[in-house]
């Protein structure tokens, strides 16, 4: 990302907040894994978006309006101690050259310089409850501000969560960064090709999940989620990430697996057959999951609101289990009774960005929210028959089936990003089949 763009977001989070407030935003600590091991460093959301800073021990302070320079960032001074272990750090230097704050502070001197920026101000605009330490430390500073009254310091008066207008601005994405998703999904579509292509009978859903991996890090991504990689039964199970089962003959396998790009997130599912062949019942579940999707992606366009995709594959896929079997009844009373959700029970997608279940309102007031350009959501639709099911016919057990694309809503329609992923019958046998 330009450094123009994270200015831009900046100037525009400020214009909303307007002169008189400030906004505090700590970076996102780091993660033990066990021991003194570290996960890798992921920096949060809402700070990488402001700042594209990467690094741990950092507070972002934003102030409208202030002379001597609106944009603060505390983080580490250089150490060449550390930087031996570590390696390079920005440093106060770096925090305003390459990171376009208007000065830079050491982090150890937050708690003496924080109290002071907040005199004078009327709102504080940050989100409470998500880093309690932090959380502690806040309510410190602007109490160590109101025990100046007797002197004719004023401190601040309102609480105002960043969350409700940061995640406004994250909703609606720009050029740059629907170019960052472009490539995470560039890059996810060659690792669901190349699962297709390596699978068989007798590997283990792990190894599948390793051509994954390779292929994210091979393009300098990283895994968006945790992958799931499930064969037979354990498609049927929604978050399965065991990732440790055999690969049977005459089963499907349900892949969602996507890399991330600059902490931009794709998030794609595919489900074929092991051995490459689809079984007649596997054929007709598919082609219903997959008429539900096309319905739904159709409905992605401005002018519709957020829940007119999920209504479409809930038509489509009690239709479809209705002329399977599945279902009996009249079509509009099974859609009113909410029947189909024995076999589908999730809704049809989220927003997509930097979190993989992005941030934004579903609903403004009690009313779905309309689509506009510059939104980003996922179409994944779904059904899933554990083995088991009572009064199901065998033939349909031990099926699960999920397809999910990445759709962008442009002012014409929309943009599906993830669409050179194969997922008609056809061309996933074609292609497993050589």
């Amino acid at each position: 990302m330009s450094p123009k763009e994270f200015v831009r977001r900046r100037k525009h989070l400020m214009s909303m907040m307007g002169e008189g407030a400030i906004a505090l935003l700590p970076a996102a600590p780091v993660q033990i894994r066990n021991r003194d091991a570290e996960h890798h460093y992921r920096q949060d959301s809402d700070f990488m978006y402001l700042t594209g800073f990467p690094e741990p021990e950092a507070v972002l302070v934003l102030i409208p309006g202030r002379k001597q320079g609106q944009c603060i960032l505390f983080c580490r001074e250089q150490d060449p101690s550390m930087t031996l272990w570590n390696g390079p750090m920005a440093g106060l230097e770096g925090a305003v050259e390459s990171y376009g704050a208007d000065d830079a502070f050491p982090i150890s001197d937050l708690d003496e310089i924080l109290p002071g920026l907040l005199e004078e101000r009327e709102t504080v605009c940050y989100t409470m409850g998500a880093r309690p330490d932090f959380d502690q430390r806040v309510m410190g500073w602007v109490n160590q501000v109101r025990s100046k009254s007797r002197s004719g310091v004023h401190a601040p008066e309102e609480f105002v969560s960043l969350d409700h207008l940061l995640h406004e601005l994250r909703l609606f994405k720009s050029r740059a960064e629907l170019k960052a998703m472009r490539e995470a999904a560039t890059i996810s579509v060659k690792a669901h090709k190349r699962a297709m292509k390596i699978c068989k009978p007798g590997m283990y859903e792990y190894e599948i999940e390793a051509e994954y991996l390779h292929e994210f890090r091979r393009h300098n991504s990283v895994p968006a989620y945790s992958s799931i990689v499930g064969g037979g039964n354990n498609g049927c199970v929604l978050h399965y990430v065991d990732n440790r089962d055999e690969l049977r003959d005459g089963d499907l396998l349900l892949i969602d697996a996507a890399a991330e790009v600059e902490c931009y997130a794709a998030d794609i599912t595919r489900t074929f057959p092991v051995n490459g062949k689809f079984s007649p019942a596997q054929r007709a579940l598919y082609e219903v999951v997959l008429d539900a999707q096309l319905a739904a992606i159709k409905a992605v366009k401005p002018g519709n609101h957020w829940n007119d995709p999920h209504d479409a594959t809930v038509r489509v896929i009690t239709e479809g289990l209705l002329k399977l079997g599945l279902l009996k009844g009249k079509l509009d009373n099974m859609i009113e009774s909410e029947a189909y959700k024995r076999f589908y029970m999730h809704r049809v997608g989220h927003w997509l960005g930097m979190d993989v279940h992005d941030v934004g309102d579903y609903k403004i007031g009690d009313e779905w929210r309309m689509l506009e350009p510059g939104m980003v959501l996922t179409i994944e639709p779904g059904i899933y028959i554990p083995i088991g099911s009572k009064g199901v016919a065998k033939k349909w057990q031990g099926i699960g089936i999920r397809i999910e694309d990445d759709v962008v809503v442009t002012k014409d329609g929309h943009l599906v990003l993830s669409e050179k992923a194969p997922k008609h019958v056809d061309e996933i046998e074609a292609l497993m089949n050589g």
